[in-house]
């Protein structure tokens, strides 16, 4: 796989648990609640309980969810930590500030010209 570019449009998962993890590296699949989504393509669409079958009574059982295909998951040369807890699960960001990040609120994109240089990257992809 070819290394991580500056230009490149990456949607950044922050996993729950070593399960989900393990999920994703293995299985080669994640769960998206259908509520809380970006736009994707390439999925299936599941409940809670079809995903995980050993969790059928849980509270969100019954609640849709994207199943994302998912390629091998890249390790990075450093993790970048979460100083204190956000309220996101999923975000896009360009490669550029991936590599470049010391803790995950550095991959949020402030600058007017950075998100509109994203939503142009994600529209020539949807395409």
């Amino acid at each position: 796989m070819p290394p991580i570019q500056p230009d490149d449009l990456i949607l950044v998962a922050v996993v729950k648990g070593r399960r989900d993890l393990e999920i994703a590296r293995l299985l080669g699949w994640y769960r998206i609640p259908v509520q809380t989504a970006p736009k994707v393509r390439g999925y299936e669409l599941a409940t809670r309980a079809e995903l995980l079958r050993e969790e059928s009574d849980h509270p969100r059982a019954r609640e849709p969810y994207f199943k994302m295909q998912l390629g091998p998951l890249e390790t990075l040369a450093r993790p970048i930590p979460a100083s204190r807890w956000r309220r996101f699960t999923f975000l896009y960001t360009t490669g550029e500030r991936l590599l470049a990040a010391g803790d995950l609120t550095d991959l949020t994109l402030h600058s007017v010209a950075t998100r509109e240089s994203l939503w142009r990257l994600l529209r020539e992809r949807a395409g």
